[in-house]
């Protein structure tokens, strides 16, 4: 097998979210936010695929597994322990907005949230581990959402603003790396994750939908301005997630559509946050969708100014267009949508699996902007089984891994400057899409399963031990 040459310093890692790992929703007191509003199974994906949304909790009618999720927020001592372990270099983890002001637009600060992230972050130093945070992953106030309507609303500027200056403040001795909102880009497929609210179907989705993402464009660069002020030794970059498209065959037609789909998923958003500014393309697009944003005085100015440090990006799939689809293309599991492409497997969920994707997705990135890159999120989600010896043996994520893994390493002799790699899930965890804990991506198992029984007792998996080797040798032993 060939070998490859990571970076000195190169940061392996894994990656979580707070609302899908934490548990503890009304401990702390911590309020309500958008992952606690939403059960888990089948129902979970049609309300983030369609529209109407009430944002109630119904315990009489749904089960919501983020509520206890695998209980991080009593027992991160001990998976740290298991991190560390491994030899993580860093670990890439979230903020629970409503941990620090539990309906969002308080005046003052939760001291208890903020304590409870002091002592995760100091038993991760203690280990040396390297803190990546992302501000805001998924977990939006629900008084926000019901009382402002989410990000269309510029109040929630401010209310950001807040909440930024107030975490940088406070842990700007522990936390160098961070990243503002991840997966931005997510929101034209599901609005309800990232920019908090659903589209309503008398409503058109392009005017609310792209008012609300300038919302965040300023807010992103008011965050960017702040963390270069208050942590001056301080690196912050966006997070987009990042499926490269490719055109169903050579028709100039498909091409271009192809084309015009990456611009608009992949690149839009990072154009903004990169570059500073709308891109060219961008503004056929607001004429013929009949969209007219609400810009105040300086907010471009800003956008221009507040560019990120770095390009963190999430990549689990590719996904293949054509001009025309039929019901016979559709792919079964790619929630960005797409065609079945012949030439690609699939996971057990239906994500198809393009590890060379992960180098074209890397080369086009630093072609395009020349900032470094950090994969923060990659991994296989899967059905696992224990043995009756005990053991895990997951050796199709081990065979997931090793090969992206191996994209990296030629695209970094391809020239790609790449600060390190967390993958998606390092322990098991509650599903984003689905809600479910069956769904594994983990290193760690954890006794949970989708009807909510289960002990929380971790196990290693052989992926852990694989991963261990992986760190230690600096990815030349895959």
């Amino acid at each position: 097998m060939k070998s490859y040459h990571f970076p000195e310093g190169f940061l392996w890692g894994g990656a979580t979210a707070a609302n899908q790992i934490e548990g503890g929703f009304n401990e702390g007191n911590k309020g309500l936010n958008i992952a606690d509003v939403l059960p888990g199974g089948k129902e979970r994906y049609d309300i983030l695929m369609n529209p109407g949304f009430d944002f109630e909790i119904q315990s009489d009618q749904h089960y919501y597994p983020n509520h206890e999720a695998i209980d991080f927020y009593h027992r991160y001592k001990e998976d740290i322990a298991l991190f560390a372990e491994m030899g993580f270099k860093a670990f890439r983890m979230s903020i629970a907005w409503t941990r620090i002001f539990p309906n969002g637009d308080e005046l003052e600060a939760n001291e208890e949230g903020l304590a409870f992230y002091d002592r995760v972050f100091d038993e991760l130093l203690k280990h040396g581990i390297e803190p990546v945070v992302t501000i805001s992953h998924y977990e939006m106030p629900l008084h926000l959402v019901k009382e402002y309507g989410g990000w269309r609303n510029r109040q929630v500027v401010t209310f950001f603003e807040r909440y930024v200056k107030t975490i940088f403040k406070r842990y700007k001795n522990k936390v160098k790396l961070w990243m503002t909102f991840n997966e931005i880009n997510s929101s034209l497929v599901m609005p309800i994750q990232g920019l908090g609210f659903s589209i309503q179907k008398e409503e058109d989705k392009y005017q609310p939908t792209f008012q609300a993402y300038h919302h965040q464009f300023v807010a992103s660069a008011i965050a960017v301005k702040a963390c270069h002020e208050i942590i001056p030794n301080s690196q912050i970059g966006c997070m987009i997630l990042f499926a490269p498209v490719y055109s169903f065959d050579s028709n100039p037609e498909n091409v271009m559509y192809a084309l015009q789909e990456e611009q608009l998923f992949n690149y839009f958003c990072a154009d903004v946050q990169v570059r500073g500014e709308y891109p060219a393309y961008m503004k056929r697009y607001f004429n013929e969708h009949r969209i007219e944003l609400e810009i105040q005085d300086g907010d471009l100015d800003l956008i221009k100014k507040g560019t990120v440090d770095y390009i963190g990006f999430s990549y689990y799939m590719s996904r293949t267009e054509k001009n025309v689809k039929t019901d016979a293309d559709a792919t079964q599991g790619n929630i960005i949508g797409g065609i079945r492409n012949p030439f690609l497997e699939a996971s057990d969920w239906g994500w198809e699996i393009d590890p060379v994707g992960l180098r074209i997705s890397l080369n086009k990135l630093y072609d395009r902007y020349q900032k470094p890159l950090f994969v923060v999120e990659n991994g296989l989600g899967a059905y696992d089984r224990i043995e009756e010896d005990g053991t895990i043996n997951d050796d199709y994520r081990i065979d997931y891994l090793r090969e992206h893994i191996k994209a990296m390493g030629e695209s970094i002799e391809d020239g790609v400057e790449l600060m390190g790699y967390t993958s998606w899930g390092c322990i098991d965890m509650v599903s984003m899409s689905t809600g479910e804990f069956s769904k594994r991506y983990g290193y760690i198992y954890v006794n949970k399963h989708d009807d909510g029984s289960g002990t929380l007792e971790r196990r290693k998996k052989k992926s852990f031990f694989w991963y261990k080797d992986v760190i230690a040798t600096n990815g030349e032993k895959l």
